[in-house]
């Protein structure tokens, strides 16, 4: 059994891993798409870039609710100051996951929790790293074609067997790595008068 929330609380994602890390919390949620520019600015730095995005995308997601919490995440991989995106196609994660071997990657998320009513925002960078193990193109093939994750920034994903591509992980919130880290939201769903748990 879960509190009832005082406001209709709104996930701004249609990434179906945000949706399934948010229903572990047992909280009644609606999702919007929210449509949003995600070119970076000019001389904007990769922290400065999720924790807007995240911002924008809970601000659009908000156009259709008037009274409620709205949820914005976004973030990105960055290995040696570069912007790592999703791969797309077998061919780019190939790429990707060769550059990434014996590299460390930092996931940059950045969450808005934004409140439609009184047009309040809070909004936080939450890091996570992860140092990537050497690897063979053989191991690399393998683990593509087993889970083909072409819609995944850094082209593996941690909660499935892209674990086994890792040497270790570093930071305060594994769900962060997913992208939506759940303990920094825990405490400002708490904070606004959704009880968790």
């Amino acid at each position: 059994m879960h509190a009832v929330p005082i406001k209709t609380l709104v996930l701004a994602s249609t990434s179906p891993f945000r949706r399934e890390l948010l229903q572990r919390l047992n909280v009644p949620f609606d999702t919007v798409s929210p449509e949003v520019d995600e070119t970076p600015q000019a001389g904007e730095s990769p922290e400065a870039l999720v924790m807007r995005l995240s911002e924008a995308k809970a601000r659009a997601g908000a156009t259709q609710y008037r009274d409620a919490l709205i949820i914005g995440s976004d973030q990105v991989a960055v290995c040696e100051n570069d912007i790592l995106g999703k791969p797309g196609n077998h061919e780019n994660a190939q790429k990707q996951l060769a550059r990434l071997a014996g590299h460390r990657v930092s996931f940059l998320t950045g969450l808005c929790l934004f409140d439609s009513r009184t047009q309040h925002s809070r909004v936080d960078l939450i890091p996570y790293h992860v140092t990537f193990r050497p690897l063979t193109a053989e191991q690399i093939e393998r683990y593509l074609k087993a889970e083909q994750p072409y819609n995944c920034a850094g082209s593996f994903r941690s909660e499935g067997l892209g674990i086994s591509l890792f040497e270790s992980m570093d930071g305060e919130d594994p769900s962060a790595l997913v992208g939506l880290p759940l303990i920094r939201l825990v405490s400002w769903l708490n904070e606004a008068g959704i009880a968790i748990p």
